[in-house]
């Protein structure tokens, strides 16, 4: 996928982020008790972050900075982040289902990596 793609597909992540969020905010209060609402609000901030940073890698993929392969490579992983780190976490707010959070430090380590990858693409490839 191109560069220019990943900054679409970030977008869509980031309004699907504030759509959840307003759901969280208006549909969920009353009805999550105030631990499964803390959950839920982190999952809307590491998606809205990492929505962001697709969109970064975009741009970043887009000035040459980094190669499209490279660039696409962090973004999907930043993707599949989102989904298995926020959608755990999502999921286990809103249902209560315990080992959903085992799913969580997957998201997290491939957050860990897609920005790891970013800094030293960015810090020993040459233009």
């Amino acid at each position: 996928m191109t560069s220019t793609r990943w900054v679409g597909v970030g977008a869509l992540m980031l309004m699907v982020a504030v759509a959840a969020g307003a759901f969280g905010a208006h549909g969920l209060r009353g009805r999550l008790d105030a631990y499964a609402l803390q959950i839920y609000e982190k999952a809307v901030f590491y998606h809205l972050t990492h929505a962001l940073g697709v969109v970064l890698v975009g741009v970043v993929g887009q000035s040459g900075i980094l190669s499209e392969t490279a660039a696409g490579r962090i973004a999907l992983m930043l993707l599949i982040g989102v989904l298995l780190f926020s959608g755990s976490l999502y999921l286990l707010a809103v249902t209560g289902i315990r080992w959903l959070g085992a799913i969580t430090p997957l998201g997290g380590s491939l957050f860990i990596l897609a920005w790891g990858y970013l800094a030293w693409g960015a810090l020993f490839t040459t233009k």
